[in-house]
């Protein structure tokens, strides 16, 4: 493993409770996850006391650190004016979970577009609220870590590009999710060429263009493989972000993944574990060619 690169992932894909997380992550061979499932809530549903008192104490006993927050930020209507002005108070606590934690990076999401309407139409007003996003986050000396979500805003490359431009934040950068730029039909090594410069995260999450479905990374249409000696050749060093999506999992109801079963179709012969600790080994496999 190149010394530069550290490999987290979503633990709450293994299991609900948080201890079993740990354990779990710790038994593969793991040093980082990114918190997001905590014992059956979103972490954005966790106070700031209950963190320091009940999660941080716990990583702490376990040896794993966190590699980044996965919140829900951004994942309300664009004009949902009240649900914005509660996410901002959400930040706000994230914000300074993060200190906390010793972490320095916040996913987000660019709001859920009207079904139907042009994305563009709402471009000012999401251009608006992320700049306020990274305004909080800059007072903090965050870097909120924008993924290309499908139904959001910022779901192909040009719209990522666009934000990142006017935003204009270094508090305001990108993740790479292979999966979700091919579910939006994309070409992912055209993603990578407009957007490299962007790009401060990477998720490991593979997908078909057939029909969308969720597969082990470097099978399917994301060009994990080829796209990941490219990122390490130009320069790349931080997180690589196991995201399966190989078995069904509880977290996902926090999701608001429309028609999970249709993209992740349950191996009846896989636990939770075994499809996490199968994208782990497969990524080792995939990097140990590469390097």
């Amino acid at each position: 493993m190149h010394k530069e690169l550290m490999i987290s992932g979503f633990s709450d894909e293994i299991s609900n409770d948080f201890d079993e997380q740990l354990k779990s992550v710790a038994q593969i061979g793991m040093e980082y996850i990114s918190l997001r499932g905590v014992d059956g809530k979103n972490i954005g549903e966790h106070t700031l006391e209950g963190i320091k008192e009940s999660i941080l104490p716990r990583l702490k006993k376990a040896g794993i650190k966190v590699s980044s927050i996965g919140s829900p930020i951004g994942k309300v209507e664009v004009s949902d004016e009240e649900g914005f002005e509660k996410q901002k108070k959400v930040l706000e606590t994230l914000c300074k979970a993060c200190k906390e934690l010793g972490c320095s990076y916040i996913r987000v999401f660019s709001f859920y577009i009207p079904e139907g309407e042009d994305p563009n139409k709402y471009r000012e007003t999401v251009i608006r609220k992320i700049k306020e996003f990274a305004k909080i986050a800059e007072k903090h000396q965050v870097v909120l870590l924008h993924e290309n979500e499908k139904d959001i805003f910022g779901d192909t490359s040009a719209r990522c590009k666009a934000l990142f431009d006017e935003v204009n934040s270094s508090a305001f950068r990108g993740i790479f999710d292979f999966a979700n730029f091919v579910q939006c039909g994309e070409d992912t090594k055209k993603c990578y060429d407009m957007l490299r410069e962007y790009i401060d995260y990477i998720h490991i999450k593979d997908a078909v263009y057939t029909d969308s479905e969720n597969v082990l990374c470097g099978t399917g249409d994301g060009k994990i493989p080829e796209l990941l000696a490219e990122f390490i050749n130009s320069g790349y060093k931080g997180f690589l972000t196991l995201e399966p999506h190989l078995v069904l999992f509880d977290s996902l109801k926090d999701l608001e993944i429309k028609d999970a079963q249709e993209v992740i179709k349950a191996k009846s012969d896989m636990t939770n574990y075994e499809g996490f600790k199968l994208q782990h080994d497969t990524l080792i496999g995939i990097l140990n060619d590469i390097l």
